[in-house]
């Protein structure tokens, strides 16, 4: 659908659309990452949940806590809801548009390498199995707690090295509304 292609001729990670900021604000204040309450019955310890209407999301510990971090979710029309995995964990990620942010925006480049303040991606990107969907960081941070992206999950850089070396690759994901 949108976003996120490993790209084998430069052997990184390309994917995930370009934002585009919509007015929203996040549920719980301006606060960084932090530790929560959290029911845990229902998920097992790494779990990553992704709650839309809150623009959070929560690694679960499996101790009845959870760490909330702020994000930015999928606009309206791009959010998606249900079950996907990591199935990489990249560095530095090149970004290549995906066919709807080329549609949208065709002045972008076929590529902007990673490190590239220009980049969308930021310094770490978590790439999922469902369609071309990722958590990963972001050049504009002021859209975190918004409805901003095509359907990635947007993280402060800071926050997305911080989960980034907390989870692993088979670790699940589920988005809720």
């Amino acid at each position: 659908m949108f976003g996120v292609r490993v790209m084998k001729r430069f052997g990184r990670f390309a994917g995930c659309a370009l934002a585009v900021v919509v007015a929203g604000s996040f549920a719980g204040g301006a606060g960084a990452r932090e530790i929560v309450p959290f029911e845990t019955d229902a998920y097992r310890a790494g779990t990553i949940v992704i709650r839309n209407s809150e623009r959070a999301l929560y690694l679960v510990g499996g101790d009845g806590r959870a760490m909330r971090y702020r994000v930015a979710v999928g606009r309206p029309g791009k959010q998606w809801l249900g079950s996907a995995w990591i199935k990489g964990k990249y560095v530095e990620p090149a970004w290549s548009p995906p066919e709807e942010v080329r549609r949208d925006k065709p002045h972008l480049p076929d590529v902007i390498p990673g490190g590239s303040p220009k980049n969308p991606m930021g310094p770490r990107a978590l790439l999922l199995d469902r369609d071309e969907y990722a958590i990963h960081g972001t050049n504009r941070p002021k859209s975190i707690g918004t409805y901003a992206s095509y359907g990635c999950i947007r993280m402060r850089n800071v926050d997305i090295i911080d989960l980034y070396e907390r989870v692993k690759v088979g670790a699940k994901v589920v988005v809720v509304p």
